[in-house]
């Protein structure tokens, strides 16, 4: 019979603590988010998560805070996501270079893939800017100037396995050109260098380019999709401008620690559609040359896709351009 009652009161306490992890849950959030962004505070990623944050916090009813993690490409601040509890207060927003960082980082100690998917945010074009007094004014007059200077022109990267990162070293593979690769803790530093005039050349994306460009601070020789960009009309694309197939963009997404619950990454997820469609975000990302990703793509389900089909592809890609 006792061991019957202390059954019965096992039972009476699995249930009711099963009861208080249901009601937390559905109670999600009772404070504060943060969204780690992995890099430098002014950078492109920076600017997307501080539009989502501001766009999703009237829907969840807490402040998200934007935490800025720099370093290593990004892979730093993410690996303090993954260390999280994995309970919706800890988030993080990056880009593809979340998707770099294991063939880049073999002794990560940690594995992107078991990020627990929220859903994607934008995807972003590039730019291959260059300060403003550089002497070339074209991409063919860049081509001819990278012939004759080699080595001794810079470029500016937000760190190994940035987008940016990754825009450099495939511009170095399709050109045949070798750079000073100069790395930042984030896009936002190394575009203040740029405007200063303390390197040469940059890729990145528009959400970090595209003022600077407009006020002649920095100068633009080609954008990295397929075709020209809507605020940027006037700069063609490296494609036609001699480098055939040239084409890389910044999918942003955003994501929880391994292990979040479903109902809150939903709830997250329900959040971010409804930020994406609000009117200052669609307005400010097109004056930045990108626009929200439809409602079936700010989905875990789509950004796991996604983000697995990105690993593979980049994989392959880094192990034929990467540096050993």
């Amino acid at each position: 019979m006792a061991s019957k009652g202390l059954a019965a009161a096992a039972a009476l306490i699995f249930l009711g603590a099963s009861c208080v992890g249901a009601a937390a849950q559905s109670r999600y959030p009772d404070r504060p988010v943060t969204i780690v962004v992995p890099a430098a505070a002014g950078g492109p990623s920076d600017t997307v998560a501080r539009l989502v944050a501001q766009a999703m916090t009237p829907t969840l009813g807490q402040q998200m805070v934007i935490e800025n993690k720099g370093g290593a490409g990004g892979s730093l601040g993410a690996g303090d996501v993954a260390k999280a509890a994995p309970d919706g207060y800890t988030l993080l927003l990056y880009h593809i270079g979340v998707a770099t960082f294991a063939p880049l980082y073999p002794k990560l100690p940690y594995k992107p893939e078991e990020f627990s998917p929220v859903g994607l945010v934008t995807e972003v074009p590039m730019v291959l800017v260059g300060r403003s007094d550089l002497r070339a004014n074209s991409m063919p007059e860049l081509l001819a100037l990278l012939k004759e200077k080699g080595p001794a022109l810079t470029i500016g990267t937000a760190g190994v396995g940035s987008v940016s990162h990754l825009c450099a070293l495939l511009l170095a593979n399709a050109t045949g050109a070798k750079f000073v690769d100069v790395p930042y803790k984030g896009s936002g530093p190394a575009m203040l260098d740029l405007v200063g005039k303390r390197i040469d050349l940059m890729c990145d994306q528009t959400t970090n380019t595209v003022n600077q460009i407009k006020a002649g601070d920095i100068k633009a020789f080609g954008v990295t999709t397929r075709a020209r960009i809507a605020v940027l009309p006037a700069v063609p694309t490296l494609n036609e401008s001699g480098l055939k197939g040239f084409e890389i963009t910044a999918w942003h997404a955003l994501w929880a620690p391994k292990g979040t619950p479903e109902p809150i990454r939903m709830t997250l997820s329900a959040a971010l559609q409804k930020a994406l469609k609000d009117p200052t975000v669609i307005d400010r990302m097109a004056s930045l040359g990108t626009v929200p990703v439809p409602d079936d793509l700010a989905t875990p389900a789509a950004l796991d896709r996604q983000f697995r089909s990105e690993i593979a592809r980049l994989g392959k890609l880094l192990a034929a351009v990467a540096p050993n």
